[in-house]
């Protein structure tokens, strides 16, 4: 990662103050601050902001939190991307179980994550890893404010077109709670 990657942050909104006030001042160390943090949803899972208040987020709210920081900052070259990989028991740590349990490979799962110069950059934790990067089914730009109902939405229609065009014998809403399973599985 080059040094243009790293930039010093200014007093030039909320997200920014908040970072100056708890001590960091450059954006590698809110990264590494914010990958840090335990993973866990938020109180709104929308609410980007209070990744730092309630020190822990997904990967939706801290990377929404860290784009956020460089729009306040001015930095344009830094994207917020939402993608949709094949979640298997080899690209995402601990849902192996889950899997087997209900005899899937995988399961179409949105992530949330930076990029910069075509690379990837996920701060959801520290074992978190680029691994599902060769399993990305759909990718694009998004905006901080995404992260809720628009993340969501997306989600959800891709998931539905993926039972039918795979006959997947489960419904959606069955497939939704085993994802959320292998969600929960994540955080223990």
């Amino acid at each position: 990662m080059d040094n243009y990657f790293n930039f010093k942050i200014s007093d030039q909104g909320s997200l920014s103050r908040q970072c100056l006030e708890f001590g960091v001042t450059n954006f590698m160390d809110v990264c590494n601050l914010v990958k840090e943090l335990p993973y866990g949803r938020n109180s709104d899972r929308s609410d980007f902001a209070s990744v730092i208040k309630e020190q822990k987020g997904t990967c939706s709210t801290k990377h929404a939190f860290l784009k956020q920081l460089t729009v306040e900052n001015s930095i344009e070259y830094i994207s917020l991307c939402l993608g949709i990989y094949k979640m298997n028991a080899s690209n995402t740590k601990g849902i192996g179980s889950v899997l087997s349990k209900h005899r899937l490979i995988y399961i179409p799962e949105a992530h949330t994550y930076l990029k910069y110069k075509e690379q990837i950059f996920d701060f959801t934790s520290t074992n978190a890893s680029n691994r599902f990067y060769d399993s990305i089914l759909y990718e694009e730009d998004i905006e901080a404010k995404q992260i809720g109902s628009y993340k969501v939405n997306l989600h959800q229609q891709f998931l539905k077109s993926w039972i039918k065009e795979n006959d997947i014998l489960y419904s959606f809403k069955e497939v939704w709670n085993i994802r959320e399973q292998c969600i929960l599985a994540l955080s223990q």
